[in-house]
């Protein structure tokens, strides 16, 4: 048995774990395995608080997105119905404008047709005056005549005027 190599590998096994058993390799192996241990966990640990902490960022920032839609969207909405009441309101003052456009209008051509059948009036009594004044002057004669055609445009005139 003591010429067996076997032999001296498993003495030599068994010496060299009880040297690494006086010399406390295990209690530093279980340290340094509890440290590791520990390490990850506080790892851990941070990366659930960075999710939970990323998390409540993200719903903060939709609860905001939210907001700002619903502040936009009431903005579009106000200034929609600025945009309609401004239009309503030019639309009335527009409809004001053209009817006293159109009254100004009509009161012109109602003062237009009057004037001008004065002038025709005038015109007419003129032509008048003038076919009474060539007739009385060629059919009468004298001072009479005279006296009779200065009467009767004075007349006329009065009358159409």
């Amino acid at each position: 048995m003591l010429h067996e190599p076997e032999f001296w590998v498993a003495v030599a096994f068994v010496l060299f774990l009880v040297l690494l058993g006086y010399m406390g390799v295990h209690r530093k192996a279980v340290a340094m395995l509890d440290e590791r241990s520990a390490r990850i966990k506080a790892e851990l640990d941070e990366a659930r608080r960075l999710r939970d902490e990323a998390q409540r960022l993200l719903a903060e920032y939709q609860r905001k997105q939210q907001e700002a839609e619903r502040e936009a969207a009431a903005i579009v909405a106000e200034a929609k119905a600025e945009a309609e009441r401004v239009a309503s309101e030019a639309r009335g003052k527009l409809e004001e404008f053209v009817a006293r456009r159109t009254k100004l209008a009509e009161t012109k051509i109602g003062q237009a047709e009057a004037q001008a059948l004065a002038d025709v009036k005038a015109a007419a009594a003129d032509a008048a005056v003038a076919a009474a004044d060539r007739i009385l002057r060629d059919s009468t004669k004298g001072k009479v005549a005279d006296d009779l055609i200065a009467r009767g445009i004075a007349d006329l005139k009065a009358k159409f005027n």
